[in-house]
């Protein structure tokens, strides 16, 4: 199943091109932000994660309904297992 993942900025990674370290369920990635050049994301933004790809900003609210339901649907570690595989991810 492909999964829009929201996660939370933790870091704007300039020096290394357009990537941002961000958290998804615990795990730290880097992301490519090309796609929010109209809008920057900003530490402690949420955005929408797919392969790799912040798809879009959020709000704090609509992350945590989503991860609520990811959780009750049980794919939290489906989720999870999504953000281990990103191309963008080196171990920190």
């Amino acid at each position: 199943m492909c999964l829009a993942i929201p996660a939370q900025v933790s870091e704007i990674l300039p020096a290394e091109g357009n990537l941002a370290l961000v958290d998804i369920l615990g795990v730290r990635r880097k992301v490519n932000v090309d796609l929010l050049q109209d809008d920057p994301p900003l530490v402690g933004d949420w955005v929408l994660i797919h392969v790799g790809f912040a798809m879009s900003k959020i709000s704090a609210e609509q992350a945590e309904e989503t991860l609520q339901m990811l959780s009750s649907l049980g794919e939290a570690s489906s989720a999870r297992d999504e953000a281990d595989g990103y191309q963008f991810a080196e171990d920190d």
